[in-house]
C-alpha cells in the first residue's frame, strides 16, 4: 500500500500500545500467570448471567434509553442515597455507559475546551492523560511517592490558575491501593471553592475497601457534589469487566453537557444486561459482601509471600497488590516486570509506567482478582525469587 507521511498528524504523538496489553501478551507468549492486567480469572455470579438471559429471551434486544434504563437508573439513585446520603435525580442526574472509561472521557470531553488545565495525580490510570490532550487541554501533573502515595494539597494550591478547569482524583487507587481520607476531601473542598473548577472522582473500586476502611466519595460532600462527575463501573464490581458497563452521576447542570457528548459516543449501551443490573442491585449484600470476598484474596495473597523477599505494603482498597523489589535488583521496573514474566513465568506491571515522567520507585502492581489456587501459584514463584 502507498504511503503519505503528511496525511496523517497524530493528535496522540506520544501513546503506543498500552502496558496492559504488551504485558498480556508476553503472559501468553511465555504461558506466564497474569496477575497485570486487572480482570478477575473466575466468573461472575450465576444468578446475574441468568437474568441477563431471561431479559433476552423477555425481548429486550432493542436500543435502550439514551441515557440508560430507568429501572436501572432508580437502583443506582437508591444505591447512592443509601451509601453516601446524597439524593441524585434518575431522570436528570445519572447516565449509563460503556464502562467507566467511556464515562471518564465523555466527562472530560464535554467540559475542557482549548487551552484548559486539568490536575491529574501520578501514578494513574492511562486514559486520563490522553482524553485530556484530545480534547485541547493541557495535563498538570502533580507526582505522588511511595510508599504511602499521599497528595500535597498545599503544593496543588500553587498550580491552581484561571486556566485551571478541572481536578482528577481516584479512590480506592489505581494502581497504589491506597485511598483519599476525610481530610483529603475537606482540603479539596477549601482548596476549590470560589473557583469554576470542576472535579472527575473516579470511583470504580468503590466497593473494594480493607480493614475497616471506609470509601469516601465525592457525594458525600455537598459543596464538592455540586460541582462533580462521579464515575463508577458495574465491570469492576461484578466481576463481568468484559461487559463494559458503568455509569455517572452529576448535578443535572453537568449531566446536560455529559448526555451531549454520550448520545454520539455511543447514544445507549447493552440493555439486556442493563435489566439484569436493575434487579441485581436490588440486594445490597449483593454489593456490599465485595470488602470482606476480596479482602480475604488480598489476605491469602500477602500472607503466601510474607517470607519472600518483597517488600509488601497491605493495599487499603482495589484488587491490586503494590509489591517493591528494590532488596531483589536494581534493574530498572519495567525491565524487572519482563524478567519475571520471561524468565519466572509471573506476569505485573511496572508502576513507573503510570507516571508522566516515568518514575521509578522499584515498585510492580499485581492483581489478586484471581482463584485461590492461581494465587498458591504465583506465591510460589515469588517467593524463589532472590
Amino acid at each position: 500500500m502507498p504511503e503519505f507521511p503528511g496525511l496523517i498528524k497524530s493528535k496522540l504523538p506520544k501513546v503506543q500500545t498500552t502496558i496492559f496489553t504488551v504485558m498480556s501478551r508476553l503472559a501468553q507468549e511465555h504461558q506466564a500467570i497474569n496477575l497485570s492486567q486487572g480482570f478477575p480469572d473466575f466468573e461472575s455470579d450465576d444468578a446475574l448471567k441468568d437474568l441477563v438471559h431471561l431479559a433476552m429471551k423477555k425481548g429486550h434486544n432493542q436500543y435502550a434509553p439514551m441515557a440508560g434504563l430507568m429501572e436501572l437508573r432508580e437502583q443506582i439513585a437508591i444505591k447512592t442515597q443509601n451509601l453516601y446520603g446524597t439524593i441524585y435525580h434518575p431522570d436528570t442526574e445519572i447516565t449509563v455507559t460503556a464502562g467507566a472509561t467511556q464515562a471518564i472521557y465523555t466527562a472530560i470531553s464535554a467540559v475542557i475546551h482549548e487551552g484548559d488545565e486539568v490536575i491529574i495525580f501520578t501514578p494513574a490510570y492511562d486514559c486520563y492523560e490522553p482524553a485530556v490532550e484530545m480534547n485541547g487541554g493541557r495535563a498538570v501533573i502533580v507526582q505522588m511517592r511511595a510508599p504511602d502515595y499521599k497528595i500535597d494539597w498545599t503544593h496543588v494550591r500553587k498550580l491552581i490558575n484561571p486556566r485551571t478547569k478541572m481536578i482528577i482524583i481516584n479512590t480506592p487507587h489505581n494502581p497504589t491501593g491506597t485511598m483519599l481520607n476525610k481530610e483529603d476531601f475537606i482540603a479539596l473542598e477549601k482548596l476549590i471553592a470560589n473557583t469554576d473548577i470542576i472535579l472527575l472522582s473516579d470511583e470504580v473500586y468503590e466497593h473494594i475497601v480493607f480493614d475497616d476502611n471506609k470509601h469516601y466519595s465525592a457525594a458525600m460532600f455537598p459543596k464538592l457534589a455540586e460541582r462533580s462527575f462521579i464515575v463508577a463501573s458495574f465491570g469492576k464490581t461484578f466481576h463481568n469487566t468484559g461487559w463494559k458497563l458503568g455509569y455517572c452521576i452529576a448535578p443535572e447542570m453537568l449531566m446536560n453537557e455529559f448526555r451531549k457528548v454520550h448520545q454520539y459516543i455511543v447514544f445507549s449501551v447493552n440493555t439486556p444486561m442493563q435489566y439484569a443490573l436493575a434487579e441485581y442491585l436490588k440486594n445490597e449484600n449483593n454489593y456490599l459482601r465485595l470488602g470482606s470476598f476480596y479482602q480475604q484474596k488480598r489476605d491469602f495473597f500477602i500472607n503466601a509471600i510474607r517470607n519472600s523477599k518483597f517488600e509488601i505494603i497491605p493495599s487499603k482498597g482495589t484488587y491490586f497488590q503494590l509489591l517493591g523489589y528494590k532488596k531483589i535488583s536494581h534493574e530498572k521496573d519495567t525491565d524487572f516486570a519482563v524478567s519475571l514474566t520471561v524468565d519466572y513465568k509471573i506476569a505485573s506491571i511496572p508502576i513507573s509506567v503510570f507516571y508522566n515522567q516515568h518514575l521509578d520507585d522499584k515498585m510492580l502492581r499485581f492483581c489478586f482478582a484471581k482463584k485461590t489456587e492461581t494465587l498458591a501459584k504465583a506465591a510460589e514463584i515469588l517467593n524463589k525469587i532472590v
